[in-house]
């Protein structure tokens, strides 16, 4: 049986090592998880044909989360109302803002590189737009997967905004920490590693496909152990 991630790319994850360690961990010998590198104009063909080559489901990265939810079958509301979705399952017979609401955050501001974008998140979750930092501040985009000198240039915030009293949490994760998380560390704010996202994902995909309670030390111990690119 396989499982496997879909992105473009997507040999900077390390999502195969770590359920590759949870198969182990759980007894699934004969399950392996893959990497699966697939361009925008070949991800609908591609999985559409996964069921049929031994997969049981996929986690959907970037760029292909909202062609993921067009291809399902059945979505869960989460996924619905996200407009999102980040694991697909076979059967044989899905985003940060909707996480906050959900966690009772009284006020949501939303940035995007496209205001467009970013207006029709916020009309759709009733969030605001604006550069302002609050009191946690998510980075759920790519800036700094491969050019951490880029994450002050590209996202609306300064050195001085990440201070204590605010929480960051950056869904980039690079050995040795993102530029955003060490300078927000530095200055004495509170961080979540993007690791620990990927864990927390990680570990609720595993049991959705194998009915598995997931080892999740298992898995956070294949993930810390691997170089970045």
């Amino acid at each position: 049986m396989y499982l496997g991630v879909c992105g473009w790319p997507v040999a900077h994850s390390r999502s195969p090592a770590m359920h590759n360690a949870a198969l182990a961990a759980v007894g699934l010998l004969e399950w392996r998880y893959l990497a699966l590198p697939l361009p925008p104009e070949l991800f609908a063909e591609t999985v559409r044909a996964l069921p049929a080559a031994g997969f049981r489901g996929v986690n959907v990265t970037i760029p292909h989360k909202e062609a993921a939810l067009e291809l399902a079958d059945r979505a869960s509301d989460a996924a619905r109302e996200i407009g999102a979705a980040n694991t697909l399952t076979f059967e044989r017979d899905g985003a940060i803002v909707y996480a906050l609401k959900q966690a009772g955050a009284k006020e949501i501001r939303i940035w995007n590189r496209t205001k467009e974008r970013a207006q029709a998140l916020a009309d759709e979750f009733g969030a605001t737009t604006g550069d302002e930092p609050g009191e946690i501040i998510v980075n759920c985009t790519s800036i700094g997967l491969h050019d951490p000198s880029a994450t002050f240039k590209a996202l609306p915030l300064r050195a001085d905004d990440l201070c204590v009293g605010r929480t960051v949490v950056d869904l980039v994760y690079r050995n040795g920490g993102t530029l955003l998380l060490n300078t927000a560390k530095a200055n004495g704010a509170e961080v979540v590693d993007g690791l620990e996202i990927l864990v927390a994902q990680g570990a609720a995909s595993l049991e959705r496909w194998t009915g598995r309670t997931a080892p999740d030390q298992a898995m956070r111990e294949a993930v810390v152990d691997i170089a970045a690119p």
